[in-house]
């Protein structure tokens, strides 16, 4: 029931996506590794991914190598998570549990057969061969093992591109449920921005790739969980903008307390269009007017679309 243009779908693909997660299953030719098929637990082997970087078509290969030390997917399945970065390829398994010393350094020995750049077992890096950076802007970040990340390079910088033109001339930024920091690096070329996540490894990592990179505003950092504790309107009150960027959930707590503020200008970013348009509601309900939305597309082949849409408080200038 909201009223708002939407703009042209803009293409982010690029040059594919940069991470991939496999599941692993034993078989009687050993591990396998691939997608599950739709609606289903049947797992569907693959050789490569062709919607991916390049670099990651032997992310099949790599999810079958480390998956050996730790049975092959027998006793427990195994997701593998396999990033593509500048410097090589990030691995993370999940869903074995505590691994034997032996196989740890098992896994170890594989990283380095397969110059990988950083290996880890459920976020516990076991080595780091190379730092796995991220460009995001002028900064270069690293992630925390398993960090979430936009799905292409070219997805993250469009999105980034579209949330600093939404703030406009906004001097003092929040950046709400901010991650790693790829849109806070990204304002701070420009505005003095306050990061809240709940993720301590990714304030860690956005704090550091900040302090490498020079000329930047003023970049600080708050953990606290926004779905718990979402900041309140008098905290909200203290900026100029708000730029908010959820889980698929979305942030419909968080929205409620923006509602009541006086910002002048929120730029919400979401993956799913439904709890994006419940909390469009609740800003518009609030007083705010939804003036551009912006679909982009990173998924390509499938029904999935990021979406940035700018709110503005009619007569609210700053």
């Amino acid at each position: 029931g909201i009223e708002a243009p939407v703009g042209p779908l803009l293409d982010a693909h690029g040059t594919g996506r940069r991470r991939i997660t496999l599941h692993v299953r034993a078989s009687d030719g050993g591990p396998q590794a691939g997608f599950m098929a739709a609606r289903s637990h049947a797992l569907v082997p693959i050789d490569h991914c062709p919607i991916t970087e390049a670099a990651l078509h032997r992310a099949p290969e790599i999810a079958r190598r480390v998956s050996r030390p730790l049975g092959g997917g027998g006793g427990k399945p195994l997701d593998v998570q396999v990033t593509a970065t500048a410097g090589g390829l990030d691995v993370d398994i999940r869903g074995h549990g505590p691994a034997s010393d032996r196989a740890r350094q098992a896994l170890v020995l594989i990283a380095g057969e397969l110059d990988l750049a950083r290996l880890s077992l459920h976020g516990e890096v076991l080595i780091v061969r190379r730092p796995p950076e991220i460009p995001a802007g002028r900064s270069r970040l690293v992630p925390p093992s398993g960090g979430f990340l936009q799905a292409t390079q070219e997805g993250e910088a469009t999105l980034a591109r579209l949330v600093v033109e939404g703030v406009g001339k906004a001097k003092r930024v929040v950046d709400l449920f901010s991650g790693a920091g790829a849109f806070s690096l990204a304002l701070a070329e420009a505005h003095t921005v306050h990061a809240v996540e709940g993720e301590d490894g990714a304030l860690k990592a956005l704090d550091r790739a900040f302090r490498e990179t020079g000329g930047l505003r003023t970049v600080t950092t708050e953990r606290r969980d926004l779905f718990r504790r979402p900041l309140l309107a008098p905290e909200l009150d203290r900026y100029d903008a708000v730029v908010f960027d959820p889980p698929r959930a979305g942030a419909e707590a968080q929205s409620a307390r923006i509602a009541e503020s006086k910002v002048p200008v929120v730029v919400g970013v979401s993956c799913d269009a439904g709890s994006f348009a419940r909390d469009a509601a609740l800003l518009v309900h609030g007083g705010y007017r939804l003036e551009t939305v912006t679909p982009v597309d990173q998924f390509r082949h499938s029904p999935h679309v990021e979406i940035v849409g700018v709110f503005k408080r009619p007569g609210k200038k700053r």
